[in-house]
């Protein structure tokens, strides 16, 4: 499988060299030449496997590149019972009538970050030994990307994680599970400005080619394929669960921002999955649900990007969305760049509103999306804890605010749960009145000391810093 650029830069390559590099040279994204396809006699004989042997058959048609039984091993040592809580790894169970959630945040940080982070971790420390080199990874995150990213990282051999985080943008809990990180190989960095600023830093550097080579800059933000290939696992997993032993098509509601997680899904459904919708839910930062809606991609500036009850979403440039645009433009890489180089890039939007490439997001990749607001996802939260007995956290209550809208009958719509709601405990004591239960390995985490530098919107700022802690 090689794999290329989305802006047309002509190298191809295989899996272990875009694992470690991020973005490729012309500043594209990397996706596979093709989508394998698994027929109806191959997601039979899968519909029985474990979470490890499923994401290992998934996984194998991507990566030929790791031996099969070193990547099966990978696959076993990451998704086990004791790391995310149970056999199933990401149990489904139906809320209501139709409507499931899938538990995708029983790991170490309690994110679904976790479930394609712990992967991440274990390929790194694997390539990276077997060519006796190291890894700098920059990344930038929203919320979870960080914790999830750095509790996988910490410890592992060759690898040093610095990690961008918008200044105090982000819940009390998720800067607590980073900024409380004593190990030597972690480096925090809380950037003045919002989270784009955090990514187009990121982009910035990987963008240095000089300085890349240098100092070994990867990254595991979603712009690296690898972790969107582990996410693309529990979109099948999801599925087997929720038909039972049939045919039937399901759909997935996905809560967004970055669009990496519901790029999973349509990856999968791309391979043949019998997915009928993906609901893109989006919270007042809705850029996303804009362009569904009317076909105009509008990137906001960090002053008119809101600050939400669901801070993880609160994201205007949505990096993983070249890789779908990419598609519905028939891989078009002229086209593509012309988009997001052009048009986007000197006049902070693009309009395929005329274009007939637009409908096919509907028609042909079965997209659709919902907007949530602060008032939506309080109602939704009391609602859900009077009526089922359930919380959730304020983004799976954007996500369940938005399946409802795109019920289909006699189509299960599966939720991405993508967070535990002790994460966001503020807007859970305002719709509920109460904490949420928290584990008990997290007791008074934001008490404990924090090891964090505070650095300005610069990539320069940034680069020095990563100079300075290479040494």
């Amino acid at each position: 499988m090689n794999y290329l650029s989305t802006r047309g830069h002509p190298d191809r390559k295989r899996f272990c060299e875009i694992l470690l590099e991020g973005l490729a040279p012309d500043g594209g994204l990397y996706l596979p030449e093709h989508y394998p396809q698994v027929d109806t006699a191959t997601l039979a004989r899968w519909r029985e496997l474990p979470y490890a042997e499923l994401a290992f058959e998934i996984l194998s048609l991507y990566i030929d590149d790791i031996p099969p039984a070193d990547l099966k091993a990978i696959c076993a040592r990451t998704y086990t019972a004791e790391v995310f809580g149970s056999d199933e790894i990401v149990p489904l169970r139906e809320l209501e009538d139709g409507v499931y959630l899938e538990a995708l945040s029983n790991g170490p940080t309690l994110a679904f970050k976790d479930m394609a982070m712990q992967l991440l971790g274990n390929l790194f420390e694997y390539e990276l030994a077997r060519r006796g080199a190291e890894l700098n990874i920059l990344g930038a995150t929203s919320g979870d990307t960080g914790s999830a990213a750095e509790y996988a990282m910490r410890g592992k051999k060759g690898v040093r994680v610095f990690m961008t985080s918008p200044d105090g943008r982000m819940s009390p809990f998720q800067q607590a599970q980073m900024f409380s990180l004593q190990d030597q190989n972690i480096h925090n960095i809380a950037i003045s400005g919002v989270f784009d600023d955090c990514q187009d830093i990121v982009k910035a550097v990987s963008n240095d080619l000089g300085f890349k080579r240098k100092y070994r800059i990867g990254t595991v933000n979603s712009i690296n394929w690898a972790r969107l290939l582990a996410q693309v696992v529990y979109y099948f997993a999801g599925y087997f669960q929720a038909t039972a032993g049939n045919d039937k098509p399901v759909s997935f509601t996905v809560p967004s921002g970055n669009f990496g997680n519901v790029c999973a899904g349509h990856v999968a459904r791309m391979m043949g999955l019998p997915i009928q919708t993906l609901v893109v839910a989006t919270n007042e930062n809705d850029v996303l649900d804009e362009f569904f809606r009317t076909g105009i991609y509008r990137v906001r500036a960090a002053a008119d990007t809101h600050e939400t009850s669901s801070p993880s979403m609160d994201i205007s440039k949505a990096s993983n969305f070249e890789r779908f645009v990419f598609d519905l433009v028939g891989r078009d890489a002229g086209k593509l760049r012309s988009l997001f180089v052009d048009d986007l890039g000197r006049q902070g939007r693009f309009d395929l509103s005329a274009d007939p490439a637009f409908r096919q997001a509907a028609e042909r990749f079965g997209f659709k999306s919902s907007r949530s607001t602060h008032a939506d996802r309080l109602a939704t939260i009391r609602d859900t804890d009077k009526r089922f007995a359930t919380l959730v956290d304020p983004h799976t209550a954007d996500g369940l605010k938005a399946a409802r809208e795109h019920l289909a009958p006699g189509v299960p719509m599966v939720v991405l749960e993508t967070a535990l709601p002790i994460k966001f405990a503020a807007t859970l004591v305002e719709a509920l009145g109460h904490e949420p239960a928290r584990p008990v390995r997290f007791e008074g985490i934001e008490a404990l000391p924090k090891r964090v530098v505070k650095l300005p919107a610069d990539a320069e700022a940034v680069k020095a810093y990563i100079a300075q802690n290479c040494d």
